[in-house]
């Protein structure tokens, strides 16, 4: 079975890429009300590509934002019942004037694929619904029972899902979660997402005088409300990047001594070399890895007052604002920490400015699911035997909500199957894609799927 679905998507490269184009120029902007019917014309082309595919159940649900499309085939005895998620819309595609080619035209360079969405999710999205194709095509049927989630909201934070999943908890019912919205820690380098961060933030303002004042008449007898600010944030964070919040670290699961052997063995970016920044910095006590994957933060997003043009304007702003978030491990609640926060906030906010706190209402717990959990271990089988290379184990500094969600819901392992590099420019302009990742990414997933069949024997 197996070696028929290879030849086949082998056979139809072609087909797949024009395919995939189609997918890409639609302009699925979720986030601007004027590409809504782009949005929905996009949900059915996914709806329209799982019917011609042979599903004979895919719908597309209504929400109050974008519609979700749900298909299943649900055929395969003794075998697991796989829930693949993923996202068809995408981010603006500003600035516009940085693109090297429209970003609603794809154009093929240097072997890879450039446009809005091409790895984050089109490409990686349709690789999954390829597959599924390629199965029906020419076996007629799956190697395992699958369900599949396509939504239109994840770039505006998947307003609606939560709900739908919550209402539609046994439709979505699965034994395990695929999810291709991720990457690897180098191109051709597979790599095994075991965890991710959770996250949490506020924004906050301090008000002095009702408006700017003349810093040569009033400066001494009014508090600064930028001075104030930098005095605040001072006491949140040390030098050593250790945050001085009470209790911030109090519910932090340690990393333990082997998940640092796996971090350590995980291939290490130059920092300095792809940032640009001078040198790296981490938490005293912990790798820069360490720290991006396993340790909590809190950084500055934003932070504005004052005169912004050009030249001086000697004045004392009545207003600066802050926006704050962190990023969580496993064993911290973001409610709480956003609790902790406030508290600190308050206590050490100086005199003669008042505050004002807006909290983050878009949160989420952190994830890590057994990197040794069979349905983990067949990943990283087919991941090594398609690119011939072993597997890198690795926790995320970043978060994706839907994850914790389904962990939430369903109680089931949540596996991260990405096929994204570092140079894929997400949300940035010159998105792109490796091709060489999009044909192995097909393999791989094919792969997947066999080596999962009897799993529930």
């Amino acid at each position: 079975m197996i070696e028929q679905v290879l030849r086949y998507i082998e056979q139809h490269q072609d087909e797949h890429l024009e395919q995939l184009h189609e997918f890409l120029k639609i302009k699925s902007v979720s986030t601007d009300s004027s590409h809504k019917n782009d949005v929905k014309k996009t949900a059915s082309f996914v709806k329209d590509y799982l019917t011609d595919a042979g599903f004979q159940k895919a719908e597309i649900h209504e929400t109050e934002g974008h519609p979700l499309v749900y298909a299943e085939w649900l055929e395969a005895k003794d075998a697991p019942t796989v829930l693949i998620y993923g996202h068809y819309d995408v981010q603006p595609p500003d600035p516009l004037d940085e693109w090297k080619s429209d970003p609603f035209d794809p154009e093929v360079r240097g072997g890879r694929i450039f446009a809005r969405g091409a790895s984050d999710d089109k490409g990686q999205v349709f690789m999954h619904l390829a597959v599924l194709k390629a199965y029906l095509q020419t076996t007629g049927e799956l190697p395992i029972n699958v369900k599949v989630c396509i939504e239109g909201e994840e770039e505006i934070g998947s307003a609606h899902l939560y709900e739908f999943l919550q209402e539609q908890k046994e439709r979505f019912q699965a034994d395990l979660a695929v999810i291709s919205d991720s990457g690897m820690v180098a191109k051709d380098q597979p790599t095994i997402l075991y965890g991710l961060k959770g996250f949490t933030g506020l924004e906050f303002t301090l008000k002095g005088p009702d408006n700017d004042l003349h810093s040569g008449m009033y400066g001494g007898a009014i508090r600064n409300p930028a001075m104030a600010m930098a005095h605040l944030l001072a006491s949140m964070k040390n030098e050593q990047e250790v945050v001085t919040v009470d209790g911030f670290y109090d519910q932090v699961e340690p990393i333990t001594e082997e998940e640092r052997k796996l971090i350590s063995e995980a291939p290490s970016e130059d920092f300095a070399q792809t940032t640009g920044a001078p040198k790296t910095v981490s938490e005293k006590g912990f790798t820069a890895k360490e720290h991006t994957m396993g340790r909590p933060t809190l950084e500055i997003n934003g932070l504005f007052s004052g005169y912004q043009g050009e030249g001086t304007k000697t004045i004392i702003p009545s207003t600066a604002t802050t926006k704050l978030t962190c990023r969580l491990v496993p064993g911290q609640e973001p409610s709480h920490i956003q609790d902790l926060l406030v508290k600190h906030i308050e206590k050490h906010v100086p005199s003669g400015v008042e505050l004002s706190i807006k909290r983050e209402n878009l949160s989420a717990k952190a994830y890590r699911v057994d990197p040794q959990h069979p349905y983990i271990e067949k990943a990283a089988q087919s991941y090594s035997e398609t690119f011939e290379k072993e597997v890198a184990y690795v926790r995320m500094g970043g978060s994706i909500p839907v994850v914790e969600w389904i962990d939430s819901i369903y109680e089931i392992p949540v596996v991260l199957l990405g096929f994204g590099t570092p140079d894929d420019r997400l949300h940035s302009p010159n998105e792109s894609f490796p091709l060489e990742h999009f044909q192995k990414g097909m393999k791989t997933i094919a792969s997947y799927w066999h080596k999962l069949q009897g799993e529930n024997e």
